[in-house]
């Protein structure tokens, strides 16, 4: 099993880049969903951000308006980066036992960790490979405001909260461009998942032969 790390930039194509993975038979843990499932009402991530930013970051129903929070903190590194302490931590705990559950089911699996705050987070020293995806700036915001319905100001904002591409790039093993066409990405990503199939099962016969 070995597990890749796959990062960008806001709008960059990861997604398009983990969906075409996962159609050649990796395995997909997706970090945005499990920071959803970690901040569901009554959790204790929940409760720390109700308690840190108040009753106006939720809807009617108590769940958490993502929109309200991102207002408020991309606006406001420190609260960017407390609300990153309430998160991060809980996410890493999420991932790490779905990479266990996957290596049960399946010792040869690759698995793809999709996660735009992979480096910010620390996460990629638990990867055996980074992949870095990116994107032009203008394609990011005009993927971001068509996609997410953000203004030009908002995506903006967010791009700069997070670290610059050239410094995502210094630790990548594996970039690809989130603008060339499908099927050249296609192609690109066949290639990387063939390499990361004979990794994985290669560590899995070389860990069969050092058994006692």
């Amino acid at each position: 099993m070995i597990v890749v790390g796959l990062t960008g930039g806001l709008a960059s194509g990861k997604t398009t880049v983990a969906r075409i993975f996962e159609s050649l038979g990796a395995r997909i843990i997706d970090a945005d969903e499990l920071a959803r499932a970690v901040v569901k009402p009554r959790k204790p991530a929940w409760r720390d951000i109700v308690k840190i930013f108040g009753a106006k970051v939720l809807t009617e129903d108590h769940t958490i308006n993502r929109q309200a929070l991102a207002d408020i903190v991309f606006k406001s590194p420190k609260k960017l980066h407390l609300l990153q302490t309430i998160i991060h931590p809980r996410v890493a705990r999420e991932q790490s036992k779905q990479v266990k559950s996957i290596q049960h089911e399946d010792p040869h699996a690759v698995i793809i960790y999709d996660a735009a705050l992979l480096l910010e987070a620390g996460a990629h020293r638990r990867m055996d490979h980074v992949m870095v995806i990116t994107a032009d700036r203008a394609t990011q915001i005009a993927r971001a405001c068509g996609r997410d319905g953000l203004t030009k100001a908002q995506a903006l904002r967010r791009i700069r909260q997070q670290m610059p591409l050239r410094h995502k790039l210094d630790y990548a093993d594996a970039v690809l461009d989130g603008t060339w066409s499908r099927t050249r990405l296609r192609r690109a990503v066949q290639s990387l998942y063939r390499t990361y199939v004979n990794e994985a099962r290669s560590r899995t016969a070389s860990h069969t032969l050092n058994i006692p």
